[in-house]
């Protein structure tokens, strides 16, 4: 539709052209002027609505002249996202040598030089051209960003917004000697833990990552392998590295949930506990809980992942022990979560049991109440239905003798339950 409306709009300027050819010079000015004033308001006013996807759609489907002419109405804002819609040819016959910008996303590249990983920072095209990287980055990368590398790799880069949309059986698969393999990170920030979804495509010797946060265990990782000689040989080392500093990652958590759930305990083991202190520490545990199931959930979608590289043979034989070692320490980090959500609900239970004393301490004091008030409400009840037939009304101290006798009633059951200790 798009397509059809700009061709009208070309065909009727040409058209206008072609008539004012024969016309005076000052009324062909004129009439010009006005005439590409409304082609062009309507052309820009098409082109604002349409996305950059179908504004090169368009541009591809005109001719050269017309292609011009049109990209000359395109907004300068949205000229760089336009650019990477179309062919190389186009874009050079448009803008020449020029190298759209990529966006606000970052792109690394790491490359091995005498054992170490080295950065290089990607800016443009001519930079991949230059280097031989064994892992390229991308955190929070653009539509833009994930073209210029897919188009000088040959692969298609998913969008990391997108990445939580896969089913479980989607996230590893092998597709046109590419494989690829979707994993949950942990994330443990300001007591706010998530699990933040990760893409990596493998692609003969370069690892590709793709991502929407910034996560402490590829930090921890880059300063490793910067650090240390020989921490890294190859693509495949990388991503088990990086699986397994998953791993410390998850075990370093855990550690901090023991820590936590200690300083609970000390407190619903203690003598006294009020609701207040049950809400607030029903609260710590439940925090601590979600964090458990999820370094958890993480740490099988881990174990899938590094069995999946194990079947497809698609590690070296001094690779082979890394990953069985990864496996071993994921196992024991699934026990440990295990005996923490034992101790959780232990806790649990335990807080809840407090809360139940206090509940009952209440209730313990209406049955008290209710039962000391039984014998003088029967006494009232009794002088209430019989005051014809009780010659000790009509005595002078009657009703004080009456109220006294009540009051009497209820010291005796108080003093019972005061003895047998049932009011403490």
């Amino acid at each position: 539709m798009s397509l059809q409306t700009v061709n009208d709009l070309l065909r009727k300027h040409r058209s206008v052209e072609r008539t004012l050819q024969n016309q005076p010079m000052q009324r062909q000015k004129l009439v010009m002027t006005l005439v590409q004033k409304q082609h062009l308001a309507e052309l820009q006013t098409l082109l604002k609505r349409s996305s950059a996807v179908e504004i090169g759609q368009i541009l591809s489907s005109l001719s050269l002249e017309d292609t011009k002419f049109v990209w000359e109405q395109v907004e300068t804002g949205r000229q760089d996202d336009v650019l990477w819609e179309i062919s190389d040819t186009l874009r050079e016959y448009l803008v020449g040598d020029r190298e759209p910008h990529c966006g606000e996303g970052q792109l690394s590249a790491f490359k091995l030089v005498d054992g170490r990983l080295s950065k290089v920072a990607i800016t443009c095209r001519h930079d991949l051209e230059l280097m031989q990287p064994i892992w390229i980055d991308l955190l929070s990368p653009s539509k833009a960003q994930r073209l210029l590398i897919g188009q000088h790799y040959g692969l298609d880069l998913p969008d990391p917004d997108e990445l939580t949309d896969l089913e479980a059986s989607a996230r590893f698969y092998v597709e046109q000697e590419q494989i690829h393999i979707h994993s949950d990170f942990l994330l443990d920030r300001e007591g706010k833990a998530r699990s933040v979804p990760v893409a990596f495509v493998l692609r003969g010797d370069i690892l590709f990552s793709v991502r929407g946060e910034e996560l402490p265990v590829f930090r921890l990782q880059r300063l490793r392998a910067r650090s240390q000689p020989g921490f890294v040989s190859d693509s495949r080392d990388m991503l088990l590295d990086l699986y397994g500093a998953e791993a410390e990652y998850s075990a370093d958590a855990l550690e901090n949930i023991y820590s936590e759930l200690e300083t609970v305990s000390h407190k619903v083991l203690s003598q006294t506990m009020s609701d207040e202190d049950a809400a607030r520490i029903l609260a710590d545990i439940a925090e601590q809980e979600d964090l458990n199931g999820r370094i958890r959930r993480n740490m099988l979608d881990t174990q899938r992942a590094v069995s999946f590289l194990l079947r497809r043979k698609l590690l070296l034989p001094t690779q082979l022990e890394d990953a069985q070692q990864i496996l071993r320490d994921i196992e024991s980090l699934n026990s440990h979560t295990a005996f923490l959500f034992d101790k959780i609900n232990f806790l649990m239970d335990a807080t809840v049991g407090f809360i139940n004393i206090n509940q009952n301490k209440v209730i313990k004091i209406f049955s008290v109440a209710s039962v000391a008030l039984l014998p003088p409400t029967l006494i009232a009840s009794i002088y209430g239905m019989n005051f014809n037939n009780m010659p000790e009304l009509e005595w002078m101290f009657g009703y004080p003798f009456a109220l006294g006798l009540m009051v009497f009633s209820v010291a005796i059951p108080y003093l019972f339950f005061r003895r047998k200790g049932w009011l403490r």
